[in-house]
């Protein structure tokens, strides 16, 4: 069984029924419609081919709406693009006005009163690059360090400076409601700076009925990074997004960020998702580059709990060979671990919680007996998380009768999930877990399993009891 999910955006390159189950047959747990392009007509349209996939398959994959967030862009030029030559000076304005060689305009009407000489700014992905040499009005005035083409609408990175725009935008909102009553499973929310954007966002999903939604913390500037502690605590998974990311910080510091990500995340039981140009090359060729295999590879090494495409499926030729590709390599990056030995070197804190010390001992117990399988019954699927922090060499089954619980436990590591009853009796729980584990084929008569479950029956966060046994 392959433990390391993967996260594929639906695009135009996918955009239908048939296709879509291809790449679910092919691995994919869950899906990203990525809200910083197309309408929310062309967006429903993917999420119902989705769901109609999805359940035309009895399979159970998650969907995930990805915010624009607090972006800055430049506005448009009068003929769409422009050529800037390093050492010209480039001037960005709040004023509206038709942009030239010579100044464009700015999403951002406040710009002008953050910046100041020496500040960088970043076009394009950070392909551009502008010294600020003067502030004068509304006009930021600068030198081109870095030339080349640019074109309408492009990202603006100013790193080193924490700009005060709002975390949660009108447009965030409209489409965190459409999350809402199209019934999705997690919200990705972008540039999260701090913990208080975390709960401005659970705010308005308690608001509107959609308290059961999920919120993925993306990762993108420094100001997250230095927050990363409390935004992990307030999240319940995190996204190391490394195109903004590689921006607003020295690409050669990513890397580095993203391991600790995973580690803290991983010790707080939350999913971490490794994202951006996994596999970018596959947008137009059928095979990866020998780095972007090794880049899959180390973020399974690393501890991933997912690994996600981009424009890989949403806009590439090859969409299906990007998932296989993937599927392949993260299978034989796990090859090589010996999971069990991890386990016995890990280091937590203290299991104060009696359903933490619970998730621990099914792991030591499943170690010590060679258990096929883990299977927990859970309500709200913590045990299930808290079991996956461990990182078990056997799969975790996790039995819900919820099922968008259910669907939010396919993007944790290692864990296999299935629809549940509600039932009155532990003895009634541990039947259907066992039945479920059979049917995933994970495990067979005769093996041994590690059951977990709590009492009273069906109180959620109530985990306090184990259980071995050999399926007869």
């Amino acid at each position: 069984m392959r433990k390391t999910k993967i996260i594929c955006t639906l695009g135009p390159a996918v955009d239908d029924i048939e296709t879509i189950k291809k790449l679910l047959n092919a691995g994919v747990s869950a899906v990203r419609l990525n809200f910083s392009h197309g309408s929310h007509e062309e967006h429903l349209s993917r999420l119902n081919k989705f769901k109609a996939a999805r359940d035309a398959l009895g399979v159970s994959a998650a969907s995930i709406l990805d915010t624009k967030g607090p972006e800055v862009r430049i506005r448009t030029f009068g003929s769409g693009h422009v050529t800037l030559r390093s050492g010209a000076a480039f001037t960005i304005t709040t004023d509206d006005v038709a942009g030239d060689e010579h100044r464009v305009s700015t999403t951002y009407v406040n710009l002008h009163n953050e910046l100041k000489p020496g500040n960088r700014i970043l076009l394009d992905d950070g392909l551009i690059e502008l010294r600020v040499t003067e502030v004068r009005g509304r006009d930021v005035v600068c030198m081109v360090t870095n030339g080349g083409e640019l074109s309408d609408h492009k990202s603006m990175n100013i790193p080193d400076v924490n700009i005060k725009i709002a975390s949660l935008s009108e447009a965030d909102e409209r489409d965190i409601l459409f999350a809402v009553a199209n019934d999705m499973d997690f919200i990705a929310a972008s540039f999260i700076r701090s913990a208080a954007d975390v709960a401005a966002i659970r705010e308005v999903l308690k608001k509107h009925g959609g308290e059961n939604i999920k919120i993925i913390a993306k990762i993108e500037n420094r100001e997250g990074i230095k927050n990363l502690t409390d935004i992990v605590e307030a999240s319940d998974a995190v996204m190391v997004a490394r195109g903004d990311l590689g921006v607003e910080i020295d690409a050669w510091e990513v890397p580095i960020i993203q391991k600790r990500m995973i580690r803290d995340g991983t010790l707080a039981g939350k999913p971490v998702i490794v994202a951006t140009q996994m596999l970018d090359s596959m947008i137009r060729n059928p095979r990866p580059t020998r780095a972007e295999v090794s880049d899959v590879a180390n973020a399974v090494f690393d501890g991933a709990s997912c690994v996600m495409l981009s424009g890989e499926t949403a806009a590439g030729k090859y969409p299906l060979d990007s998932v296989i590709t993937m599927d392949k390599t993260i299978r034989a990056a796990e090859s090589a671990i010996n999971f069990w030995k991890r386990f016995n070197s890990l280091s937590f804190e203290k299991k104060t919680a009696i359903s933490d010390a619970i998730s621990h001992a099914c792991c030591t117990t499943a170690m010590d007996l060679g258990a096929s399988a883990i299977i927990t019954v859970t309500s709200s699927g913590h045990t299930a998380r808290m079991i996956s922090r461990f990182r078990p060499q056997c799969p975790i089954v996790a039995l819900t009768e919820d099922d968008r619980v259910r669907r939010q436990l396919s993007i944790s590591w290692g864990v296999t999930p299935k629809a549940g009853r509600v039932r009155k009796s532990t003895d009634e729980l541990f039947e259907d877990g066992l039945e479920a584990a059979l049917e995933t084929k994970l495990v067979k008569k005769g093996d041994t399993v590690v059951l977990t479950a709590g009492v009273p029956v069906g109180t959620s966060g109530s985990t306090n009891l184990i259980k071995a046994q050999q399926i007869s």
